[in-house]
């Protein structure tokens, strides 16, 4: 278990969206302005997100679920990817055929 966050949850909800009205300035410029390191911001960033696309279109499904679509949709980028290889094979193939 880790240790409690300095920052309340308010303190964080500020800080993303200090970031978001900056028109996405750079993550280590805000940071430096509020006075927390660039890293942390950019994951509270991430994670606020992540709470925001809850409310998506995938917005339905459970942790498993998410984790289960992200899956099969980069196995299907694959697929895609090794069928789209074998048919330029085949077009080389056919054409020293000739």
């Amino acid at each position: 278990m880790g240790r409690p966050s300095r920052y309340s949850d308010e303190f964080r909800q500020d800080a993303v969206a200090l970031y978001r009205a900056s028109d996405r300035s750079s993550v280590k410029v805000i940071a430096d302005r509020i006075g927390v390191n660039h890293e942390t911001l950019r994951q509270w960033i991430k994670a606020a997100d992540e709470a925001d696309s809850l409310t998506g279109p995938n917005a339905g499904l459970s942790g498993d679920e998410r984790s289960e679509l992200q899956r099969l949709r980069k196995a299907e980028r694959e697929w895609q990817l090794e069928r789209e290889i074998l048919r330029k094979a085949a077009q080389f193939f056919a054409r020293e055929m000739k």
